[in-house]
């Protein structure tokens, strides 16, 4: 892969219509409990403009209800229709090529509701594929029950390749690193769904309902939404407002081999950007 040049690019003009977005939410949003200086106003903003947009988060373990109603908590306008996780863009993977099939599921509530509603039966044994998100009540006997799964045949489809996993209190492991375990007990590699994957971008895409053309990805985190952005052929927006500032962007731009068009320093200008107010 060629190597990219890694200047923090600004304010460039845009070189295409801004139509719709696709908003990352921690470190875009919210960090943990908190919400972002100016989020509530830009969305808000994006709102009475009839700018479409939609949510996407690579967590696989909250309803899209409930992700909204932590945002309303927050005084940002949401509903669930508006939200995109990775276990929605997973189960319907799984509905799409193992119709009516039957899943082992390495996961939590939120992943199991988006399965059944699929019309997957999830069971213990004889599956024809294994879906494994996050679930902090992971076990040995679990881990065994998966990989038996796996040499025996099952397809294998994770969430999201996050190692590690944001919370109050620090970091913490995530999908990533069960499925780390099950890859390196069973030597089967999953079909990832979050992002960098385009698979979750492609479903909000097709939820959004604009051309990726006119679509910009908006995210904290050059290897996942920046990434996921640039493999989903969407122009992207960095916000300096997470994981990703100015003094480590070189560093991680370097490591994730990938750029943003445009970056802000808040959601502030982020507005104005997109709104050229």
């Amino acid at each position: 892969m060629e190597k990219l040049q890694h200047d923090l690019p600004g304010l460039r003009e845009p070189d295409r219509r801004i139509s719709g977005l696709l908003l990352d939410l921690d470190g875009t949003i919210y960090r943990g409990d908190e919400v972002i200086e100016g989020a509530p106003e830009l969305m808000k903003a994006l709102r009475e403009a009839g700018v479409p947009y939609k949510y996407v988060t690579n967590n696989s373990s909250a309803s899209p209800a409930a992700v909204a109603q932590r945002l309303r908590a927050m005084g940002i306008p949401a509903s669930a229709d508006e939200v995109c996780t990775s276990a929605q863009a997973a189960a319907a993977y799984a509905a799409e090529h193992y119709p009516g099939g039957k899943i082992f599921m390495v996961g939590e509530e939120g992943l199991a509701e988006e399965l059944e509603g699929a019309g997957l039966q999830l069971v213990e044994e004889a599956a024809d594929a294994v879906v494994q998100g996050i679930n902090r009540r992971f076990t040995y006997e679990q881990a065994a029950a998966a990989v038996r799964e796996l040499l025996s045949g099952a397809a294998y489809i994770m969430t999201n390749p996050d190692l590690l996993l944001p919370s109050k209190g620090g970091l913490f492991p995530g999908a990533g690193s069960i499925g780390a375990m099950l890859q390196a007990a069973s030597g089967v590699q999953p079909v990832l769904i979050g992002k960098p994957s385009p698979v979750l971008m492609d479903y909000a895409l097709g939820r959004l309902g604009v051309t990726r053309e006119e679509v910009w990805v908006v995210g904290d985190n050059l290897a996942t939404d920046i990434a996921s952005g640039d493999n989903s052929g969407c122009r992207t927006i960095l916000v300096l407002t997470g994981l990703t500032d100015a003094a480590n962007y070189e560093r991680y731009a370097t490591v994730a081999n990938v750029s943003p068009y445009a970056s802000c320093v808040s959601l502030d200008e982020l507005r104005r950007y997109i709104l050229r107010a």
